[in-house]
């Protein structure tokens, strides 16, 4: 099961960052009721049903952070069973986590990042890079074991 290591980890960023998301929008019912108005066209039309449907939608929105946090710590737990070091796991979760949010904030909040956002995650890719990259312990062991 190599590459279940690696997958959970990333399922588990994602899911996190799905979390991060659902939480916004939940305590965000401004922005919920103006998504609802915009999808009626017309404020006064809106009105009515938007009073109450932004309400709906934040209850929904709390109920999946709970959601995406309990399968999110499931797919965590998973990738450090599977995977070869702790590390790797955290660092995949990590970077899957960094790159999920940045596109989720692009996607729903017309969110921008930073130059120092970029070259930190592109810091944290060339890290989890070298994690993937290098041989575990117990293959640099057997291969000194080889060369004896």
């Amino acid at each position: 099961m190599r590459g279940a290591g690696p997958s959970c980890a990333a399922a588990a960023g994602l899911l996190g960052a799905l979390a991060a998301c659902s939480a916004k929008l939940a305590l965000g019912a401004e922005y919920l009721r103006e998504v609802c108005v915009a999808a009626a066209r017309r404020a006064e039309a809106a009105a009515g049903p938007c009073a109450w449907l932004h309400v709906l939608l934040q209850v929904g929105c709390v109920g999946l952070v709970f959601a995406c946090n309990a399968v999110m710590w499931t797919s965590f737990a998973k990738a450090l069973r599977y995977s070869s070091s702790s590390a790797t796991a955290t660092v995949t979760t990590t970077a899957s986590n960094f790159l999920s949010s940045a596109f989720l904030g692009k996607l729903l909040f017309g969110e921008t990042h930073t130059l120092l956002w970029w070259a930190g995650i592109t810091m944290t890719l060339c890290g989890l890079l070298l994690l993937h990259t290098a041989p575990s312990q117990s293959e640099q062991i057997q291969s000194e074991k080889k060369d004896k």
